[in-house]
């Protein structure tokens, strides 16, 4: 529909081995539900941003997380943010919001 090519994860682990088993550039931003089977959302924005730490993937640091998820309270928004995520986007999705949010983080 915005003609984006996407990669789905089933679970928080999978989202974390699909970026890192992947050359950087491989992907220009990465949604994260929240409640996910395996690892939740937090934890993998968490691994992921900790490859950037360790070396293993310096662009770790500075690729967009976007929080998607029904939690909605100011504290679910503080604690995607305290896990690396750079913004929170609530469901149920409002499409204008969410393509909004997609084309602020991918230039």
């Amino acid at each position: 529909m915005a003609g984006l090519d996407t990669v789905n994860a089933s679970d928080g682990q999978q989202a974390v081995d699909l970026f890192s088993s992947n050359p950087p550039g491989t992907f220009a931003l990465i949604l994260m539900d929240i409640q996910m089977p395996v690892m939740n959302g937090y934890e993998a924005a968490t691994a992921i941003r900790r490859l950037a730490e360790t070396g293993q993937r310096p662009d770790a640091a500075t690729i967009p997380i976007i929080a998607l998820t029904a939690n909605a309270f100011a504290d679910d928004a503080y604690r995607a943010r305290q896990a690396g995520m750079n913004e929170h986007v609530a469901k149920p999705l409002e499409m204008d919001r969410l393509l909004g949010v997609l084309h602020r983080w991918i230039s």
